[in-house]
């Protein structure tokens, strides 16, 4: 796929077919991932690749949202340092948004599908993942094959109008 088609084609998928990816899959999409750019280059990331049938569904228990996980082929878990400073923080989450929608596009070019979600419990987290504890689980992405419909651009499109988002030169 493209890249322009796979950014017209990439959605929210929270419903997954039993079918495994391959690692070449999974790799391209981890090495993508670890492209991205980064303010200052500080790479603030970790990814923890989880495919493990029972360890998805136990991790699927760290937010009332994450559910899809525990039916997806494999769930990324971005990690990143705790920071103290609100500057930091700020830094640090734009750079994890990056890295995220390099994973959402990535996955998309190869036609499957991802649902992102938050991390409510961290100690369950900790637990089922084993990062350190100067370090927090920011977000989780589930990836697999969608079961209701393939990825393909979407032409009917749930957004605001162009020109109502788009400013140029002043608002």
């Amino acid at each position: 796929m493209e890249t322009w088609d796979a950014i017209r084609a990439r959605r929210n998928v929270r419903s997954f077919t039993d079918q495994p990816l391959a690692d070449t899959q999974l790799d391209r999409i981890l090495e993508a991932a670890r492209r991205t750019p980064s303010a200052r280059n500080r790479q603030p990331w970790d990814f923890v690749l989880v495919t493990d049938r029972p360890q998805l569904q136990a991790l699927s228990k760290v937010w009332v949202g994450a559910a899809h996980v525990a039916t997806s082929a494999a769930t990324i878990a971005l990690i990143a340092p705790s920071f103290d400073d609100a500057r930091e923080q700020s830094i640090e989450q734009y750079d994890l948004g990056q890295a995220t929608m390099s994973i959402l596009i990535a996955a998309a070019d190869l036609g499957l599908g991802t649902g992102h979600a938050a991390v409510g419990d961290q100690d369950l987290a900790r637990e089922l993942l084993g990062f350190p504890e100067d370090r927090f689980c920011a977000y989780l992405i589930a990836i697999g094959h969608p079961s209701e419909r393939p990825l393909a651009p979407l032409t009917k499109i749930n957004r605001r109008a162009f020109d109502d988002v788009v400013h140029r030169g002043r608002w």
